[in-house]
């Protein structure tokens, strides 16, 4: 069973699968070389997804000649009505856009926008009149699986004070009005600030705030010195938090 690792927003991991089903390239002969088709077959087939914006990733394979193999993308998604109705399975769909290319990456991120529903991925190479095997991906939940970004911040210091502006990622999916749709709208998440001191190691992060405010105020602060800021955000239902938001930093406070 993949497991993923706590305290963190992060892909599952599983070991590669490969298909042995030569459907849907009728234009490539059956291979007569076992071994070219061996060493251009596609390997670590992985999903990469942050915010719900998914990638097919691959390595080519281990023979020198692969780095001149094109490779055909398909994708599917199994759900608990395909079980009832049809046994769990949907067909395979060839995604166009990566049909005989040379990239080792696909952008699925309009072929997964179901973020509930289980999909799967395969990639096939072919070399010379030679295609491999299908290499089969772990299965991928967007809603379980892709990695949420961190906030985005934005600083202004006064007196003794500095004032926080807090902004979620955004997902690729849009409203009607054309805005693209915050990850908040998808998870229970929640803002955690932190504030660091510039005159001390500067690694030290403390935090002052966990909340859904989206503007915020650090008061009480020693005039004289200069801070930074950095958030994240955080799931309380399954303790991760993302990574960290780049540092905001502020000129020295004035004493006034």
């Amino acid at each position: 069973m993949p497991k993923r690792k706590r305290g963190a927003f992060q892909l599952w991991s599983c070991s590669p699968k490969h298909e042995e089903d030569h459907a849907f390239l009728p234009l490539l002969p059956d291979a007569p070389n076992q071994d070219l088709q061996d060493s251009i077959k596609p390997q670590k087939v992985e999903f990469h997804s942050l915010n719900f914006n998914t990638t097919l990733h691959w390595q080519p394979g281990w023979a020198r000649e692969a780095r001149d193999a094109l490779y055909f993308v398909q994708y599917k998604f199994t759900s608990f009505l395909l079980f009832l109705h049809r046994y769990g399975q949907s067909m395979w769909q060839n995604k166009d856009e990566c049909w005989g290319i040379s990239s080792h990456v696909c952008d699925l991120t309009h072929e997964t926008s179901d973020i509930q529903e289980p999909y799967y991925s395969r990639v096939r190479a072919a070399l010379a009149g030679v295609y491999s095997n299908w290499t089969l991906s772990c299965r991928f939940t967007p809603w379980r699986e892709t990695v949420i970004g961190p906030p985005t911040v934005t600083v202004a210091h006064s007196n003794k004070s500095i004032t926080v502006k807090l902004q979620a990622p955004r997902s690729p999916y849009k409203r009607k009005r054309g805005s693209k749709i915050p990850m908040t709208n998808y998870y229970d998440l929640l803002y955690q600030v932190f504030i660091i001191n510039n005159s001390l190691d500067g690694q030290h992060r403390v935090l002052v705030y966990e909340g859904k405010e989206k503007v915020i105020e650090i008061q009480d602060l020693r005039p004289g010195v200069s801070y930074c800021i950095v958030a994240k955000m955080y799931m309380p239902m399954l303790d991760h938090s993302s990574a960290y938001s780049s540092r905001q930093c502020t000129v020295e406070i004035l004493q006034k």
